[in-house]
């Protein structure tokens, strides 16, 4: 294995081996994809039958409901594809089928049937379970012994991330709006098509690094290197069968209330037709399925030495304050989404229609013209090795330049111009790309704030960027289903997000990886994906009820709501730091 690491560090691009730029390019494309679709699925679900591009026109809170259930999914399926890569396939291959997977998914979703769209969203569910945790694994493997590269090598890879999303928005979204739907979900596919290529054609690049596991425990049994070190702390914790049948039941209750609710609203179907006190039967499985959750976490963690112990309550209560995060920070591709094309002016003539052009212009080429010199770097030092890989990221690059350069001809070419309701999405990725690095420094500084305060600070800025919406929208009459609303409401909403998320979401993971003992890492990332998953599915249920708060009182309550809550609970977490601090024994 080491001998493999070495050889991948011979070949180096700014600095980095040249795997990780395959890496790179892999996950910008399936990124692009990914929020491709995404940005578009409420606008088509929702988009009037009758119109110059029609769409299904279901209620807000139908579509919500579903784009919630898939999004759950989302971060709940990598905890099984993690499993079968570790035990069955390999990472590399775990990609590979994760992205011919999600490549069926977008192809389905092109078609715009019914059973379509469902079989669709279910491939790019189990595609993502395979894809997501894997190739981020890889990447920690490549980088075994070299820990002091692996911030920076993390850096470029979350780069590749943003740039993929931003192009994604940008392109697809232009497609879908201005030429149909089926154009920007098919875009979505192609460029799936092509990441998935590039990487299989490049894997032999990697040598034995992600390779299943019986090759690696034959290439680790050669090697006299490889100790295991056990935490001092630690206390071994095996699951019990009470454990594994609170699982069980808790998993089962989940499911069946993520799948029920889309069920009973869109197609009539409830699948616990039942009452209980007042709650519905869905409410009902879906409170007892939390409690058992609790009980088994509770009991678990009560088995731990105390400092583990107290570590592992500190990670459980980031991980309900992530919940609340993630709630109103994915609204950003559900009610905003729907706010930008029905709320917002988009319309711009003039002088502003030309600074907006430029503007944009500029925004799209600079970031193109600096991954694409990236890829140049990357060709210069594997051209040889994996030609036809890099064929294949020729032929992507060529396209996405070719459908830039046409949407800003085609922009320049208008008089006035109207900005598409998709390319607000993009505006989040714009803000991490430039602002990451100055969060990053200030992470660094003598004045870099403990994890409970961060935590505080990230929602405490998501919440005031709602409260910008809601100061908006404070002259929307009641119950209106359009307005006409300055964009810079929005434009400040999304700077102020990404600020909290950048607070919040990049230092939740390092925390749990610096919290928990090795051997409980899979377990606690799989809880951790638990709480963003039960976020994800709390934004598309809240996000769902937008009609219903505007009607009884106002579109500004409904962002109000989002506003309140998040600065709430951003200060709880403030005033419980000198708890946080005292589970965390240390651990900065």
């Amino acid at each position: 294995m080491n001998t493999d690491i070495e050889k991948l560090f011979k070949h180096r691009v700014l600095g980095h081996p040249a795997g990780l730029f395959i890496l790179f390019f892999t996950e910008m494309w399936e990124r692009f994809s990914f929020y491709g679709m995404r940005i578009l699925l409420v606008l088509f679900l929702t988009a009037p039958l009758i119109s110059d591009n029609p769409g299904w026109e279901w209620p807000r809170e139908n579509a919500l409901a579903l784009i919630g259930t898939y999004a759950s999914l989302l971060y709940l399926t990598p905890i099984v594809g993690g499993f079968i890569a570790d035990k069955y396939t390999g990472y590399k291959w775990a990609v590979v089928i994760g992205c011919f997977i999600m490549t069926l998914g977008h192809a389905c979703m092109a078609i715009e049937t019914p059973w379509s769209l469902y079989l669709g969203l279910g491939l790019l569910v189990i595609g993502t379970g395979f894809f997501k945790p894997n190739i981020t694994s890889i990447i920690s493997s490549m980088y075994k012994g070299k820990e002091s590269k692996k911030d920076g090598a993390y850096t470029i890879f979350y780069m590749g991330v943003n740039s993929g999303a931003f192009f994604g928005m940008m392109l697809c979204g232009y497609l879908a709006e201005n030429f149909g739907w089926s154009w920007g979900f098919g875009l979505a596919g192609i460029f799936m098509f092509l990441g998935m290529l590039q990487f299989w054609l490049a894997k032999d690049l990697f040598g034995s690094i992600g390779e299943s596991p019986s090759k690696v425990k034959e290439i680790e049994s050669k090697s006299a290197d490889s100790v295991i070190e056990k935490d001092p702390d630690e206390k071994l914790n095996p699951f019990t069968k009470f454990d594994l049948v609170l699982i069980v039941l808790s998993s089962i209750g989940g499911l069946l209330y993520l799948f029920n609710h889309p069920l009973e609203l869109i197609e009539g179907i409830n699948l616990l037709p039942f009452e209980l006190g007042g709650l519905s039967g869905s409410n009902v499985v879906v409170l007892g399925a939390l409690l058992l959750f609790l009980v088994l976490l509770v009991t678990r963690v009560s088995r731990y030495l105390p400092i583990v112990r107290d570590r592992i309550i500190a990670v459980a209560i980031f991980g309900l304050f992530t919940v609340f995060f993630f709630a109103a920070f994915e609204q950003s591709l559900g009610s905003m989404t729907l706010f930008a094309r029905d709320y917002t002016n988009r319309d711009l003539v003039g002088t502003s229609a030309i600074i907006f052009k430029i503007v944009d212009g500029l925004l799209t080429t600079v970031p193109l013209i600096i991954i694409t010199w990236v890829l140049i770097l990357l060709f210069k030092k594997t051209y040889v090795k994996i030609p036809f890989s890099n064929i294949i990221l020729a032929i992507a690059f060529i396209g996405v330049w070719g459908l830039v350069i046409y949407r800003l001809m085609d922009k320049f070419s208008q008089e006035g111009n109207q900005i598409d309701a998709s390319w607000f999405g993009i505006l989040n990725s714009f803000f991490i790309i430039s602002l990451a690095p100055l969060f990053s420094r200030w992470w660094e500084s003598k004045y870099n704030p403990s994890a409970a305060v961060k935590y505080g600070l990230g929602l405490i800025l998501l919440g005031l960027g709602f409260a910008i919406l809601a100061f908006g929208t404070a002259n929307i009459p009641q119950g209106a289903k359009t307005a006409s609303v300055s964009m810079i409401f929005l434009v400040l909403a999304y700077l102020l997000h990404t600020m909290g998320e950048l607070c919040l979401s990049p230092v939740g993971l390092s925390y749990l990886s610096k919290l928990v003992p090795p051997r409980m890492i899979g377990f606690m990332f799989g809880i951790w994906y638990l709480a963003i998953a039960i976020g994800q599915k709390a934004a598309g249920t809240m996000g769902g009820m937008i009609d219903k708060i505007s009607e009884q009182y106002s579109l500004s309550t409904f962002f109000l709501i989002f506003t309140l809550v998040p600065i709430g609970v951003g200060f709880i977490s403030i005033l419980l730091n000198p708890v946080l601090k005292k589970l965390m024994h240390g651990v900065k």
